[in-house]
Order: structure tokens, then sequence, then C-alpha cells
């Protein structure tokens, strides 16, 4: 059993970027899809699949790389743990790197970035923090 299953995602991309693979598998669920979905919209990875599998469906994320196998990502960071939950409001979420990077939260309207949370006035659990 899995404790904390978006950290165990995180640490996934974050060592598949410092190996150079392309691609990371992961088991599957609605809220690693929903991050998965956020990292892809802000132009962190590629691509973003979802397989039917047995017993549980599997995630797969394309990475994204640049100029020298530079990847898109180059740090990520875990806020909110099982054993410490952080939760914040919309006039209280911390930039990330100057703006440079995002903040993913788990708000009351689903999950969405830093950005969409300030314009919106939700504020919820911060999730992680990507650049």
């Amino acid at each position: 059993m899995m404790t904390d299953p978006i950290a165990d995602m995180l640490t996934r991309i974050r060592n598949a970027a410092l190996a150079r693979h392309d691609r990371v598998t992961l088991p599957s669920s609605n809220v690693k899809r929903a991050v998965a979905e956020l990292l892809k919209n802000e132009g962190f990875v590629t691509e973003v699949r979802t397989e039917d599998a047995k017993p549980q469906p599997l995630l797969t994320i394309v990475l994204k790389y640049g100029r020298d196998r530079k990847c898109a990502i180059d740090g990520v960071k875990r806020v909110s743990r099982p054993g410490r939950r952080v939760y914040v409001r919309h006039d209280k979420i911390p930039p990330v790197l100057h703006g440079l990077g995002v903040a993913i939260l788990s708000t009351s309207h689903g999950v969405m970035t830093d950005k969409d949370a300030r314009r919106n006035k939700l504020g919820g659990e911060l999730l992680c923090e990507v650049w």
C-alpha cells in the first residue's frame, strides 16, 4: 500500500527527467491524471495518455526536452504531505520562482494552477510546485 501516490508520481517524473527517459508510466488515478494534464497545459510535458490495463489503468507521461536534451522540468517539490497538510487562501498562494514556476492546488472546483486559483479567488491544498 502506497501512502502518498502524488509524491510517488512526482518522484518518478523527477527520476525519469534526470535519467533522460522519454516517458514515464505509472498507475493512474483521477488526481494524478489532473496533475499531469496541468503539467501538459503549462508546457512541462508533451503528452499524457491513459491506457487500460489490469488490475489498474496506467498513466503514460511523455517528457519534454529542449536543446542538449535539457528537460523542461528543472525541479519538483511536494508541499502538502499526508503527515503535514498545507492549505492556503487565494491571497496567500506563494509564487514559484517569482512566477517562472507553477504551484498546483487541489480546490473545491478541482485541481488547478496557482494562477487560476488566484483568478477565481479559490484557496485549497497546495499539492506541489514545479519549475
